[in-house]
């Protein structure tokens, strides 16, 4: 035997051989949903001892999804499963989740065989096009058992590295090739390896200094932190405490400061604070720490503030804002870098003024939690649990209404966690995101949070996945909270606020769905509450049940989930829509907005 073949010694099929290096980097778990395009990978895992596990969803978008969330959660990175054509798609959306909050996710799929591949062939589709946008950092299909280590291995280090998707195509026939784990020593050969580099990025000390001048010399700092802030707590609570500023977090930063910090102003934008709102208007120098708020008409007007911001990623950088010093690095090791050239701030009127606001946002939201309505008030359902909220729990919340509650009413407290589906907004997202963090922290209590319209679009479904698997879990504590409304709720206040429209029955009805019935059937603890005397009681029981949960409130849907101070901005679109017919924004909207909208009807007459 020559040397080359005994180089190309074969150990096993390319399917246990993939399966045997996703585990050497690390992998745990995969997600996914079999098909003929990726049997050879699936016998690999039935016959793997290497302790990979395989979670079954109910369609390829959801292993997408989860496997984002697991991403979120865990920092490691999330892979999953589909086959050709059909499966391959399904994937998209949840990739395109992972792709825009920049998470590491590797997407591996199958492809007709090599031979047919050009031929029109069944479920044949051109997979390496298609992926080509939400996998265009590294995109490529093995056409030959010697390039499988080499695109295992980049497809992980590139995703993690970058903090993107990647994808990794095996026709089915590669997949059961003799594998050659090493490749041959001669020309064209590529030899990688495994592990992830440990070395942080950080800022120049002419650029840090900048920095510091520009935030000791401001009078009114105003603080926005995001998902890149996440790991520097610490850190951004001394920052602001020496320049005596106010903290705010967009939504995907939830969970980076707690909220029971007194300068914590909360969220920002549709579903902003009024504290937000006025930090925002006031400050005279602005810090952005790993984020990128896309809306430009909450931040400070541009010349209004003089601003730095922190971020890993070069191309965020002054994208949202004109930066005056742009700090390229991570953005815990930034700020300890920063922290020693930054002065104490005296003069505390600032920062008391934030502080005020702030009670004065709390006190207003209690009273609007408690204000009447035809139906229960979904914002009730949120600050009756939030004092609730056990220890390290982790809460997931869908696109829409639900988002809205989320934010503003669930005080994060430290060792929390919490996610969505941030820049990309998918509805759908809530209860993979649960499964997801119920399997990467089985312990710990997971509470999801989702409209109606969600539900019925794949959220049912999802349920099937929990009845499968929950006895496997350390503990059952995972709680489904679904607000009935049977209205897609954002969406037909948007038409209120953004088009002056009223609402659509045609589009925005959804069907009428017995959800707690349904969970119940599924061997859920199923509760179903419409009035403010069953809430808390609701809540109690599910956090203390031996099962899954599914509480289902039947909501007031003409109670805004956009804020009365957002509304009012848009007071003469809301008056066009009640000038159509439609009360509900004079009938379930603050006082101040009533006679705002009333004025704006008296003008318009």
């Amino acid at each position: 035997m020559g040397k080359n073949n005994e180089e190309k010694t074969k150990v096993s099929n390319v399917s246990d051989f993939i399966i045997k290096r996703l585990a050497s980097w690390g992998i745990t778990r995969i997600f996914g949903y079999p098909g003929d395009g990726i049997n050879g990978i699936l016998g690999a895992m039935s016959r793997s001892m290497e302790g990979i596990k395989f979670t079954q969803v109910r369609h390829e978008e959801m292993a997408a999804l989860m496997a984002c969330a697991h991403a979120k959660f865990t920092g490691e990175v999330g892979v999953c499963l589909a086959t050709s054509g059909p499966g391959a798609i399904h994937l998209l959306n949840g990739l395109y989740d992972a792709k825009l909050d920049h998470q590491p996710v590797v997407a591996i799929i199958g492809q007709t065989a090599r031979m047919a591949i050009g031929g029109h062939y069944q479920q044949e589709v051109d997979l390496v096009s298609l992926f080509k946008d939400v996998a265009h950092e590294y995109v490529h299909m093995a056409s030959d058992a010697s390039q499988v280590r080499h695109l295992i291995d980049r497809a992980i280090r590139i995703a993690r590295a970058e903090r993107t998707v990647t994808c990794v195509i095996i026709p089915n026939d590669v997949q059961t090739m003799d594998a050659i784990e090493n490749p041959p020593h001669e020309h064209y050969s590529v030899h990688t390896g495994i592990g992830h580099p440990s070395s942080y990025i950080i800022p120049t000390d002419e650029a840090l200094e900048k920095a510091a001048h520009i935030l000791n010399v401001g009078n009114k700092v105003g603080i926005l932190i995001g998902a890149g802030a996440m790991k520097a707590a610490d850190e951004v609570i001394k920052v602001a405490n020496l320049l005596n500023a106010g903290v705010a977090k967009a939504l995907l930063g939830k969970t980076a400061l707690p909220d029971d910090l007194s300068f914590v102003t909360g969220p920002i934008g549709f579903f902003g604070s009024t504290a937000t709102e006025f930090m925002m208007k006031e400050c005279d120098t602005l810090l952005m720490i790993g984020t990128s708020f896309p809306y430009a008409e909450f931040l400070p007007e541009e010349g209004q503030a003089r601003a730095v911001q922190i971020d890993i990623d070069g191309r965020m950088l002054s994208l949202r804002y004109p930066v005056e010093v742009n700090l390229l690095g991570d953005s815990k090791q930034t700020l300890q870098r920063l922290i020693p050239l930054l002065h104490q701030k005296n003069a505390r009127e600032w920062r008391q003024k934030i502080e005020e606001k702030i009670q004065q946002w709390n006190q207003e939201q209690q009273v609007l939690a408690l204000r009447e309505s035809k139906l229960l008030n979904p914002q009730f359902v949120f600050t009756a649990l939030s004092p609730m909220l056990p220890d390290n729990c982790i809460l997931t919340a869908d696109s829409g209404s639900t988002a809205s509650w989320y934010a503003r009413e669930l005080k994060i407290r430290d060792g929390m966690m919490a996610s969505l589906s941030g820049t990309l907004a998918t509805m759908g997202c809530a209860v993979p995101y649960a499964i997801a963090a119920k399997f990467a922290f089985p312990e710990r209590t997971v509470i999801a949070f989702a409209g109606d319209g969600a539900m019925q679009m794949n959220g049912n479904l999802e349920l099937l996945t929990i009845s499968k698997y929950w006895q496997s879990w350390a503990k059952p504590n995972i709680i489904i909270c679904v607000l009935n409304n049977r209205d897609l709720n954002m969406v037909t206040w948007e038409q209120r606020m953004m088009e002056g429209d009223p609402k659509f029955e045609t589009t925005q009805v959804t069907p009428d769905f017995d959800y707690a019935a349904y969970a119940t059937s599924l061997g859920f603890l199923g509760i179903r509450v419409d009035s403010p005397d069953q809430v808390s009681d609701a809540w109690q029981q599910a956090l203390s049940a031996d099962r899954p949960v599914l509480i289902e409130a039947i909501t007031d849907p003409e109670i805004s989930p956009f804020p009365d101070h957002v509304l009012m901005k848009k007071s003469q679109n809301l008056a066009a829509a009640v000038a159509k017919g439609d009360n509900a924004p004079l009938e379930n909207t603050g006082h101040i907005l009533q006679v705002s909208i009333e004025a704006q009807l008296n003008a318009d007459r």
